[in-house]
């Protein structure tokens, strides 16, 4: 039986729209969101007063157009009025957290050493972090967004972590139970994927966020949304088996792609051998090109985006991952495809953070 619609929600859904073109355009007038959106003009004005006076929008001026008669009134996003408290959990050895306003842009870090903490012990640094930033914001907190290694249920639920000693252990209600506002989480991977969507210039509707780090994870988006799949393992692409028989992974197999290009394995081969760095960064380049090739080739996407040190994800192993796509897929598949490095790679999952809240609570995707 469908759940019929209500009034509210009409309203919460134009409102989330009229967000999202603000958010993506330059300040419009009343008249031009009317026209973006198909909304009327009656709605629009009476949504945008009721934004207004939340603080979410503000006027700019006047129009700078030359048209007879009164200027129309210019209208914005207000990236300040609400501040995001994102974490990113994935480095293992800290924890980093910062406060971010609507744009993304950064107000004030703050990262504590876990010190070899695991289990309960980690996840009370994680709330104490998050308490932290709460209470140091100067302006109202929309939620906490934080991105985490491991296996993320829609529920706040860490499935697995394995590093984290964490199974079936909720992150979002520990935080949410010391912190007023919203919680949401999501594997690392998936909140970086988020922000080059959100945040990512030129962005797209069809990506895949490709995380390099202590592990390999990547974070898919087809049509403007973030495929989870029914077990949340979706983009979990790490323990792909690349070399049959090489070296021994921390999941107990032989030949994962973490071994071959994750940043532990491939810096250790850099320090055994720092004459062999071509041959190990096209190695590990060409092995996550062939990884993602039936990954880009499945999906017609439009842009894979690697996040991950400059000194490993950039030239040789950028170009090798490049041409080991275009050499195992159909040139109509790749002809389009752009592959880069992410922009604001260093904090991505921060930024991803941020934009999983304001896709929750303001609709904004």
């Amino acid at each position: 039986m469908s759940e019929k619609a209500l009034p509210e929600h009409a309203r919460q859904v134009n409102r989330s729209l009229i967000l999202r073109t603000l958010f993506r355009c330059e300040a419009m007038s009343r008249a031009d969101l009317a026209r973006a959106t198909g909304l009327t003009r009656v709605s629009v004005s009476r949504i945008v007063d009721d934004l207004g006076a939340e603080g979410l929008v503000r006027e700019t001026g006047p129009s700078p157009e030359g048209r007879v008669g009164k200027p129309s009134t210019l209208i914005a996003l207000n990236p300040d009025a609400y501040h995001v408290v994102s974490l990113d959990l994935s480095a293992y050895a800290e924890l980093t957290g910062a406060i971010m306003n609507l744009d993304g842009d950064v107000v004030h870090t703050m990262t504590v050493p876990t010190r070899g903490a695991r289990g309960t012990a980690l996840l009370d640094k994680v709330c104490d972090l998050a308490a932290a930033l709460v209470k140091r914001s100067t302006v109202r907190v929309l939620g906490v967004g934080i991105g985490s290694p491991g296996v993320v249920g829609a529920d706040g639920v860490v499935r697995e972590a394995v590093a984290f000693h964490w199974h079936d252990l909720d992150v979002a209600a520990a935080v949410s139970a010391i912190v007023p506002v919203p919680v949401h989480i999501a594997n690392d991977a998936n909140a970086a994927a988020l922000a080059a969507r959100t945040y990512g210039q030129p962005s797209a509707e069809d990506l895949a966020l490709v995380r390099i780090g202590q592990g390999i994870g990547s974070g898919v988006i087809v049509g403007g949304m973030l495929v989870t799949g029914p077990r949340y393992t979706a983009g979990e692409i790490g323990h792909v088996l690349v070399e049959p028989g090489g070296e021994v992974c921390r999941c107990g197999r032989r030949g994962c792609l973490e071994v071959v290009a994750a940043v532990p394995y491939v810096r250790q081969r850099l320090a055994d051998d720092p004459s062999s760095a071509s041959e190990v960064l096209s190695r590990a380049g060409r092995a996550l090109g062939e990884v993602m090739s039936p990954v880009v080739a499945a999906l017609g996407l439009e842009q894979v985006v690697v996040s991950g040190p400059l000194d490993i994800v950039g030239g040789v192993f950028l170009d090798e991952m490049r041409a080991a796509i275009d050499l195992h897929s159909l040139a109509i598949v790749t002809d389009d495809l752009e592959v880069r490095v992410a922009v604001r790679g260093d904090d991505i999952v921060l930024l991803g953070g941020t934009a999983l809240v304001i896709a929750e609570e303001l609709g904004i995707r």
